[in-house]
C-alpha cells in the first residue's frame, strides 16, 4: 500500500506562492510527466510555477515536452514565499547543472527510489509506489484537486512509462490498477499513451536494434546478458535511434537470462549504462557503486572509460552475485 502524502507537504505547498519544480538530468517520462502535471494544479491553485530541467531530452517520446521546460533558473521577486519541489530523484546532486544556480531557498522531495540519505520534514519517499506520477495523483486528491484530462494523460504517460506499460507488475499491484482507472476516468486513452511511448520509431532505429541484439554477450552461464552502443552506431544510425527499452524486453525474454545490461559511448571517454533485473538480483546495488541509482529491477550509472572497459568493469561487480552457482564450475 502506498503511503498517503504527509501533511507537512501540503503545509508546505500551501504556506508558499512560487515554485521551481525540478526532476532529474536525462528526464524520463515519469519526471516529466509528473512535474507537467504538478505543475499545472499548482497554477490552477492561482500558484506561479517554473518547471526546470537539465536536460538533454534524447529519448524519443519526451521530445514533444521539451519545448515546456525552461533551462535557466528565472528570477523571482519574493524569494521567502518560493520553494523547491524535486521530483522522481531525493538528492540536489541528481539534477544536473541547473542545480548550481538554484537560490538558497527550502525544498520537498517526492520520490519512488530507495535512499539512504536522510529524510527532509517535508519530503515524501515511498518505495512501494510505482511511480512518481501516482504519488502526484494522491497529492492532488489530498488537496481536493480533480486531475483535469491533460493533467491526467501527463500522469497516466508517467506511469506507464515507469510500469513498462504495466508488464513489470506483480500480483501485488492492485493498487496501481485503481490509480490508473482513476485516470482512465479523468479523460485518459490508453491506446494514445502507448503510441505515444512506443510508435514514431524510425526504421534507422529497427536496425540499430537488430545490431545490439546480435552483439550480445551472455556471461555466468547466460545468466547476464550485455550488450553496447558505440559512437559509431551513434553517428551512423543517429544519436536518437537507441531504442533501449525494447532492446531489455528482448533480452529479458531469453531463457536463463536474469540480468541485462547496454552500456552506452556517450563521450571518448565517458560511458552510460542501464541495468535491468527479471526478478531476485537488485541492480540498483551494483549501480551504487558506481555512483549510480534507481529501483531495485531498473538501474542506470556513468562510468568512465571505453566500452569495453566498462563492461569489463561490470561483469566482474556481477561475479558475486552469481558465484554461489559458478563457483566450481
Amino acid at each position: 500500500m502506498m503511503k498517503p502524502a504527509p501533511k507537512s507537504l501540503l503545509e508546505f505547498i500551501e504556506g508558499h506562492d512560487c515554485f521551481y519544480i525540478l526532476g532529474h538530468r536525462e528526464p524520463d517520462g515519469d519526471c516529466i510527466g509528473s512535474q507537467l502535471a504538478l505543475a499545472s494544479m499548482l497554477q490552477s491553485m492561482g500558484k506561479r510555477a517554473h518547471v526546470l530541467s537539465s536536460g538533454p531530452f534524447n529519448r524519443i517520446e519526451i521530445l514533444p515536452f521539451e519545448a515546456r521546460f525552461k533551462s535557466e533558473v528565472p528570477a523571482e521577486r519574493d524569494f521567502e514565499r518560493t520553494a523547491a519541489l524535486v521530483l522522481d530523484c531525493s538528492s540536489m546532486s541528481r539534477i544536473g547543472n541547473i542545480a548550481e544556480r538554484m537560490p538558497d531557498i527550502p525544498a520537498a522531495f517526492i520520490d519512488h527510489h530507495a535512499t539512504a540519505g536522510a529524510v527532509g520534514p517535508y519530503d515524501w519517499l515511498d518505495e512501494s509506489a510505482p511511480a512518481v506520477s501516482a504519488m502526484i495523483l494522491l497529492l492532488m486528491e489530498a488537496m481536493n484537486h480533480a486531475p483535469t484530462k491533460e493533467e491526467a494523460e501527463l500522469l497516466f504517460f508517467g506511469l506507464s512509462t515507469d510500469t513498462g506499460f504495466f508488464r513489470h507488475l506483480d500480483e501485488h499491484s492492485s493498487e496501481t490498477f485503481r490509480i490508473a482507472a482513476r485516470l482512465v476516468d479523468a479523460g485518459v486513452s490508453p491506446k494514445r499513451v502507448f503510441m505515444a511511448i512506443n510508435g514514431g520509431r524510425t526504421l534507422a532505429s529497427r536496425r540499430m536494434l537488430g545490431e545490439l541484439l546480435l552483439r550480445i554477450q551472455p556471461y555466468y552461464e547466460g545468466r547476464l546478458l550485455v550488450s553496447w552502443v558505440t559512437i559509431d552506431d551513434q553517428q551512423k544510425y543517429g544519436m536518437s535511434s537507441r531504442d533501449s527499452d525494447l532492446l531489455y524486453q528482448l533480452m529479458m525474454g531469453i531463457v536463463d537470462c536474469e540480468v541485462c545490461f547496454v552500456v552506452k559511448q556517450e563521450t571518448d571517454d565517458m560511458c552510460t549504462v542501464g541495468l535491468r533485473s527479471r526478478d531476485s538480483v537488485n541492480v540498483a546495488k551494483i549501480a551504487e557503486k558506481y555512483g549510480g541509482g534507481g529501483h531495485r529491477l531498473a538501474a542506470g550509472l556513468s562510468m568512465n572509460g571505453k566500452v569495453n572497459q566498462v563492461v569489463h568493469t561490470l561483469v566482474d561487480a556481477f561475479s558475486s552475485v552469481f558465484s554461489e552457482d559458478t563457483e566450481g564450475k
